[in-house]
């Protein structure tokens, strides 16, 4: 909620609505690169810390031992890690030449975009001259040795765990951002922060303070809004035919968030042959036929939303969006999806269950690994919150079982599916699920799908392995290519490799007073 308003990265992504670098929020300049794009140099502007004290290349160096020492501890301490792939596995040295400069060599050639993307603008300087530590009153430690990293790092993570001392622990007063945070309820989640004198970067003036308010629900959200005791909230789905009762006051935005809505398939839930069954392309291609994206922007979403047919969606406007994901490649209709299934031995019992009836690996056959009498049955576990996800899944499951697909649902939250039904984290459950919907990913400007679809994933939900798609992932991230990443966007699209939503509109309101007219 609140790290990068007293924290800032390297380099701020992305520039409102476009999938570009703001330089004006950025710590540092562009990168320069050399040694065959092996080696990157990073020069941070004069800002400084809320103590006063010089950020400095040490600060950003700082992070990445600190990433180092963490992930070998567990790679789960780092939500944004990939074994073998980016900051920090593919760092084999450091150097700060000078009090600016950062110098890092890494293990290969790498794509200088996606590195400066996805790499560079996730690390975020930290402030070694008081936190590089193993104790609250303990002496500051070289933490360029990885026996000091490990200990600053596990001290580091014990402080954080004390959500109530968020706002009084000495540790997190010590900002680069345009706030320090002076409350904290770790009930509510509210907060208080007020502004950093010292801070660098460019802000409002005056400067003032700012208070998160926490809300028990959506509707009770709406009405401060509608009474305007709020400066800044969101529009409800389910209000957003009321927007204009409240147009005196505010201002409004929509748009989509850069990243996809997706239904993610288990390929290794072994069920009733499940993953057999997903494993046929045309399975997957049948069943992209029977969403209705644009019915689910009209009726769910109101109009607010854009259509996504794969990895990089048609809204907002990518340079890297592919030409079969900037219209439908599997347009909604059952007739064709009952047709693929035909073809592919399958006797269709409309709002039944199909079966198997011809087994083997012909074309015109099930597939490998699909018994005769196999039927259309599994699960599908979706999050409740918000409320369109339960209504996207409730049409596709009306409209799969006109096909014959007998979707069994059930209803659950985010928190408890991502530590239940995740293959990579919870293996002991591959085959309690077959499909799930909890949501979505936000991703970096620069769009690749590594770490999510690759076969050494660490957010694979649903192990989805793919050699081809593995090759195409790593070309995005160390070949020069510029097509390479639309190349891995196109196949995946065309592979299906999960089913993809529309993506919902953001809808925040802001007083005038605030924004301007």
């Amino acid at each position: 909620s609140f790290q990068y308003e007293m924290w800032r990265p390297l380099n701020w992504f992305p520039d409102g609505t476009k999938q570009q670098e703001d330089k004006a929020m950025s710590l540092a300049g562009a990168p320069t690169w050399s040694n065959n794009d092996k080696t990157v140099s990073i020069t941070l502007k004069n800002w400084k810390w809320s103590d006063g004290k010089p950020i400095t290349s040490q600060d950003a160096e700082f992070y990445i031992d600190l990433l180092k020492a963490a992930v070998k501890i567990s790679p789960a301490n780092y939500s944004n890690y990939t074994p073998k792939v980016g900051i920090p596995d593919q760092v084999v040295s450091m150097s700060t030449p000078n009090s600016h400069t950062l110098v890092l060599n890494l293990n290969k050639t790498v794509n200088p975009v996606w590195f400066f993307d996805n790499n560079l603008a996730a690390v975020i300087p930290l402030p070694a001259h008081a936190w590089a530590k193993a104790s609250a009153n303990g002496p500051i430690l070289d933490f360029t040795n990885p026996a000091n990293a490990a200990k600053i790092y596990k001290f580091l993570a014990a402080q954080s765990k004390s959500v109530k001392t968020y706002a009084s622990n000495p540790l997190w007063q010590v900002v680069d951002g345009p706030y320090k945070l002076t409350s904290f309820n770790s009930t509510s989640g509210g907060f208080t922060m007020s502004p950093n004198a010292n801070y660098s970067g460019p802000h409002a003036n005056p400067q003032s303070k700012l208070q998160a308010v926490p809300f028990v629900s959506d509707t009770a959200e709406w009405n401060a809004v509608k009474t305007g005791s709020i400066d800044q909230g969101y529009v409800p789905f389910t209000d957003l035919q009321q927007l204009s009762s409240v147009k005196k006051t505010y201002n409004y935005f929509g748009y989509p968030g850069f990243g996809f809505n997706y239904v993610t398939y288990n390929f290794k839930d072994h069920t009733g042959d499940f993953n057999n069954i997903i494993g046929q392309l045309y399975i997957r291609q049948a069943f992209a036929h029977l969403e209705d994206e644009q019915g689910y922007i009209k009726a769910f979403f109101h109009g607010a939303g854009g259509p996504g047919y794969g990895p990089i969606p048609a809204i907002p406007p990518s340079p890297y969006t592919p030409a079969n994901a900037t219209q439908n490649p599997y347009p909604f209709s059952v007739a064709t999806a009952v047709k693929i299934l035909k073809s592919h031995g399958w006797t269709v019992n409309p709002g039944g269950t199909d079966v198997c009836s011809s087994p083997g690996t012909g074309a015109n056959q099930c597939g490998a690994g699909i018994p005769k009498g196999t039927k259309l049955a599994f699960n599908l576990i979706y999050n409740t919150s918000p409320a369109i996800i339960g209504q996207q899944i409730t049409d596709l499951v009306s409209q799969a079982k006109k096909a014959g697909f007998n979707i069994t649902l059930k209803s659950d939250n985010f928190n408890h599916m991502i530590s239940t039904y995740y293959d990579v984290a919870q293996p002991k459950n591959d085959n309690k699920w077959a499909m799930e919907d909890f949501g979505g990913f936000s991703i970096s400007t620069y769009p690749t799908t590594n770490g999510i679809f690759n076969c050494s994933g660490t957010y694979n939900i649903g192990g989805y392995c793919n050699p081809q798609a593995d090759k195409l992932i790593a070309a995005s991230t160390t070949s020069s290519n510029p097509n390479a990443l639309k190349q891995e966007a196109s196949y995946l699209t065309q592979q299906q490799a999960s089913l993809v939503q529309p993506n919902v509109d953001h809808i925040q309101v802001s007083k005038k007073a605030i924004c301007g007219p």
